[in-house]
């Protein structure tokens, strides 16, 4: 019962920052609203014990988040995304697209009969590891390292050195 509560608050949040990406004003706080966002998803995700899943959404989204706001404080003419501006183009179209869409996937739930599971289940978080690396653990280590390397000494080359103001 209380892992219920739990996702159910954390879905709750999840939702209103998400919903908070779009009614936020600047780039930057847009940027830390969707992280708080995923970041309660991964919550989620270790609370019902796929921490494997988990912890891959919390690196995965706290990195992406980072470099996104590295990004715009670099190259957006406004400082640090932090200047007023409207992050949503043609309110109505969107929001009769995004009710369309909802009202597809929510039908599609609950139309869509359900396979009823033979037995007791396995660790699906060991075993979607088990497929996605298997024996290729060491790679895709060096290669997280190696893509983090390059954004660093991509970030570094392109720095410029002082003030052009």
């Amino acid at each position: 019962m209380t892992l219920l509560v739990l996702a159910a608050a954390l879905g709750v949040v999840a939702v209103v920052t998400g919903i908070g990406v779009f009614v936020a004003d600047s780039m930057a706080r847009a940027t830390f609203l969707l992280l708080a966002s995923f970041v309660a998803v991964a919550v989620v995700l270790l609370a019902f014990g796929l921490a494997y899943l988990g912890i891959v959404v919390v690196l995965m989204m706290t990195i992406e988040m980072m470099i996104m706001v590295v990004f715009m404080v670099m190259l957006m003419m406004n400082p640090a995304g932090l200047e007023p501006m409207t992050m949503v183009h043609n309110r109505w179209g969107a929001r009769l697209i995004a009710l369309a869409v909802f009202a597809v996937l929510a039908a599609g739930a609950l139309v869509v009969p359900w396979p009823v599971r033979p037995g007791p289940p396995g660790d699906p978080t060991t075993a979607l590891g088990a497929d996605l690396m298997g024996p290729q653990m060491l790679t895709m280590t060096v290669l997280g390292l190696a893509i983090l390397a390059t954004i660093v000494g991509t970030v570094a080359v392109s720095a410029t050195r002082g003030s052009r103001r």
